[in-house]
């Protein structure tokens, strides 16, 4: 996901995209522990994409959005 496409969102998708990344999260590490994951590579881009969308909310509070 690029940081574009995300600043295009409203607060509340940008909500309901962040708690949909934390479960994609939670279902790829359980995946992981039981060793039925097929690319471990997508935990760190699902982490990612979290830090970006936390940053683009922290961003719109400073502004003031």
């Amino acid at each position: 996901m690029k940081v574009s496409e995300i600043r295009k969102l409203s607060d509340a998708e940008l909500a309901t995209k962040l708690t949909d990344l934390k479960k994609d999260l939670f279902n790829l590490r359980l995946q992981h522990a039981t060793n039925q994951l097929d690319n471990p590579i997508r935990i760190a881009e699902v982490k990612k994409d979290i830090a970006r969308v936390k940053t683009i909310i922290r961003e719109q509070q400073l502004a003031g959005r």
